[in-house]
């Protein structure tokens, strides 16, 4: 063999080798890069959603879940209203001050409009999942219960607008996550642009 055809030999398995070698770090990268990617699943638990409430019954509660956590949209009735307004003597923080919500639910409703609340359903205190009582002085809560959120696990109360009461573990209001209206029958949450502030 001469030393021309070694040479050409060692050329052609040096580039052979070469483009194997590329081909096969692109293969490699291609699955790499894209796994950086969110996936379909984290791309839906970041995503907004649409809630109707048409349906929705004065007095009733629709309970969805957005981001993985609950958000409750209850439908105030005026005597839940008017019952709200006796309360903020009793509340922590009765202004909203001190609590996660937009610059337009803080507001004695926190809320958009007044007979509509829309409120993540988890406790301040530990995460726990409080749970709907709207009934007006019952025996366990006490004469003063104008009716709310009831966290069982540590006795943490909150008013009809998610406002927690002064004296309980609970640090701050529930939280009031963004949301807009497309029309009267119909929510985004998880996306205010455009919502009046």
């Amino acid at each position: 063999m001469s030393d021309e055809s070694g040479l050409s030999r060692r050329r052609f398995l040096t580039a052979a080798t070469t483009v194997v070698g590329v081909t096969g770090a692109a293969f490699t990268a291609v699955p790499f890069v894209a796994s950086w990617k969110p996936s379909a699943r984290a791309k839906a638990l970041g995503a907004s959603i649409q809630v109707d409430i048409s349906k929705l019954e004065t007095g009733a509660m629709l309970r969805v879940e957005w981001r993985g956590r609950p958000v409750w949209v209850l439908r105030r009735s005026p005597e839940m209203l008017a019952r709200m307004e006796s309360s903020p003597a009793d509340l922590s923080d009765p202004d909203s001050v001190e609590s996660e919500q937009p610059s337009y639910a803080q507001n004695q409703t926190r809320s958009v409009q007044p007979e509509v609340l829309v409120v993540v359903g988890t406790c301040t205190h530990l995460g726990c999942a409080p749970i709907e009582r709207f009934d007006v002085a019952p025996e366990d809560l006490g004469p003063d219960w104008a009716g709310g959120f009831y966290c069982p696990c540590h006795g943490s109360k909150f008013d009809l607008a998610g406002r927690v009461y002064a004296g309980v573990p609970a640090p701050t209001n529930l939280p009031i996550p963004p949301y807009r209206y497309i029309d009267d029958n119909l929510l985004i949450i998880g996306d205010d642009t455009g919502a009046a502030a």
